[in-house]
């Protein structure tokens, strides 16, 4: 580890998706103290497309596997979170993601939903019509909390050219799972 890495602060989020929990409640973990987990009961989708992963904490001496979101699962359950929290967070985790993931891009992301979740397009339509419009132009909603998080973290960045990619990013993701629906 290099001076540099040092004081830098990881945060891991994470959710599960329990029908016997109240919606945003935290979830403990047996014979764990101080780690738990965000309820958003209902969505479902990142229930079904998941990885198991290890975290270990105070240098490997605790180790948890845990069901890690995958791409589709991720991106459903933070469209329906958008949906139903509005959150600007949710907003920036999606587009970010949708620009930034290992599948290759907006295209390749809703080709992974349509092939993880085949036949059950239904159920998400709601969410992605409202990400998409929260997302149809550089003053919507969505867009204003990716640009703004994206300069926090990238501050010499252009908004402009932030604003665009965005824009197509969701829009050709949408479009893309939307036409499979209608």
């Amino acid at each position: 580890m290099d001076d540099e890495s040092l004081g830098q602060e990881v945060k891991i989020e994470l959710l599960a998706d329990l029908e016997n929990e109240r919606d945003g409640s935290t979830v403990k973990f047996n014979d764990c103290e101080n780690l738990g987990a965000i309820n958003l009961r209902g969505t479902g989708f990142a229930s079904r497309d998941f990885e198991v992963h290890e975290l270990s904490f105070d240098s490997g001496i605790c180790r948890a596997e845990i069901n890690v979101a995958g791409l589709a699962g991720f991106l459903l359950s933070k469209a329906a979170a958008a949906h139903s929290r509005r959150l600007p967070k949710d907003w920036y985790d999606i587009a970010y993601v949708l620009m930034h993931n290992d599948a290759g891009g907006p295209v390749a992301a809703a080709e992974h939903v349509q092939k993880q979740f085949a036949g059950k397009a239904v159920a998400f339509r709601s969410s992605l019509s409202e990400l998409q419009a929260n997302f149809a132009n550089s003053d919507a909603q969505g867009m204003q909390a990716f640009v703004q998080q994206f300069q926090v973290d990238n501050p010499q960045s252009d908004p402009d050219s932030l604003a665009a990619d965005a824009i197509l990013a969701v829009e050709e993701f949408c479009d893309l799972l939307l036409r499979k629906v209608n």
